[in-house]
């Protein structure tokens, strides 16, 4: 009953927006009244412990580390994301944005950045500084000097800020956190501390907003968003010189002779891979490609790395002649989406260079093989999608392909 008198919410006033609030975009995630718009993480519907409590959304405090979350019915990219908090004794609990959805990812926190809430002072563990109320989570630590928190029973008001990897943290009015993800630094802390085997962490530039329920009564009201625009790159994804920006994934070859990018198969003969160290969703994506022996390889787009380091998502294939380079392969589950007809398999010049172009947009996708359109197809599945690009070599060995001119520019 204490835990209820504690976390009881006042409506009045709560879950609303002016006018003005309206006519610059704004929107209400929690209406104050219904779960609507919110699910289970990895799920269709809602059956975690969340309800709906005198005018906030609250977390029942029955959840754990592998369950208890809820997200949004969409996903965000770049936004200022505003919200009124409050926790029990003890309580523990966060925000987490770009949240992935895939079931090999059993939990949310493995995909998304998280701004933890937590009431240190009457937590029952020691808590290291990178748990600690207004991190981003094991990644980045807050000013403590300029923080107010107020404690367990009372409201505290948060924002997110994130603007094409510009990111900042507010708690009561004031700013206490700026980085920029994606950088040098912020790779080294995600590759050397808690993230090191969670590959997709921290990846994705759009994805669902999350609530986590971490075993303590917490409640949340005035959840309010407000979209930014995406900013256009032109990306060169091949320096000619090494392979920065990338990661190899498998004992198979990837190397630099000459300005070109090289994959040879190893002793192993097994799959190969070398992914981009960021996601990429929507883009208009060139390269060429020179087969030298067998040319059995491809271009994943949209791609994640699981944890037995193979890569799944959709691949444009490049392969020797007959082969259909240039037709789009599911990687897990459906197989071929669409194969080359012969008439076009002669578009391919053999042990000569290849311009390929790659477009993808929503669920739409459009290849191109010197300068002739191979696929053009919408798909939902793909359109659903969100990961690496990445280039691969197939089992089997005897492979070499070079690679060079590796362009995009998002859309």
């Amino acid at each position: 009953m204490a835990v209820s008198v504690l976390l009881s919410c006042n409506q009045v006033h709560h879950n609303i927006l002016t006018s003005q609030e309206e006519k610059d975009g704004w929107v209400l995630l929690f209406d104050g009244k219904t779960l609507d718009g919110w699910r289970d993480y990895n799920g269709a519907s809602l059956t975690e412990p969340w309800h709906v409590v005198d005018g906030c959304i609250q977390a029942k405090g029955t959840g754990s580390d592998g369950s208890g979350y809820i997200v949004t019915d969409k996903e965000y990219e770049n936004f200022e994301l505003v919200w009124d908090w409050k926790l029990s004794k003890g309580g523990n609990s966060g925000m987490l944005y770009h949240v992935v959805e895939r079931p090999q990812f059993k939990v949310p926190y493995v995909t998304g950045p998280e701004y933890q809430l937590i009431d240190e002072p009457n937590f029952s563990e020691k808590l290291e500084d990178w748990q600690k109320t207004g991190v981003d989570y094991a990644m980045y630590l807050p000013d403590t000097a300029v923080m107010k928190i107020n404690p367990a029973g009372e409201w505290n008001t948060s924002k997110i800020v994130f603007d094409n990897g510009h990111v900042e943290h507010w708690l009561n009015g004031v700013k206490i956190l700026a980085f920029e993800a994606w950088t040098d630094d912020w790779f080294a802390r995600k590759n050397s501390g808690k993230w090191s085997h969670a590959p997709e962490y921290g990846l994705s530039r759009k994805g669902l907003i999350c609530l986590q329920d971490h075993g303590y009564p917490a409640s949340f009201r005035n959840i309010k968003l407000k979209e930014l625009p995406r900013k256009s790159e032109d990306v060169l994804l091949y320096n000619g010189k090494d392979i920065e920006g990338w990661q190899t994934y498998g004992t198979e070859l990837w190397y630099v002779k000459d300005g070109l990018l090289v994959c040879e198969s190893g002793p192993d003969k097994k799959y190969g891979y070398l992914a981009t160290n960021k996601y990429y969703d929507d883009f208009d994506l060139t390269l060429e490609f020179k087969q030298e022996a067998n040319g059995n390889s491809g271009v994943f787009i949209r791609s994640i790395v699981d944890e037995d380091a193979t890569v799944e998502g959709w691949q444009v294939e490049v392969a020797p002649k007959g082969h259909d380079t240039g037709g789009i392969y599911e990687s897990y589950g459906r197989g071929w989406l669409v194969q080359i007809p012969d008439e076009k398999e002669s578009i391919l010049k053999e042990h000569d260079w290849n311009l390929m172009r790659i477009k993808i947009q929503g669920d739409n996708v459009t290849t191109w093989l010197n300068g002739e359109e191979m696929v053009n197809i919408k798909d939902e599945r793909i359109g659903k999608g969100k990961g690496r690009i990445a280039l691969q070599i197939h089992d089997g060995g005897g492979i070499k392909v070079l690679w060079r001119n590796i362009r995009l520019k998002t859309l």
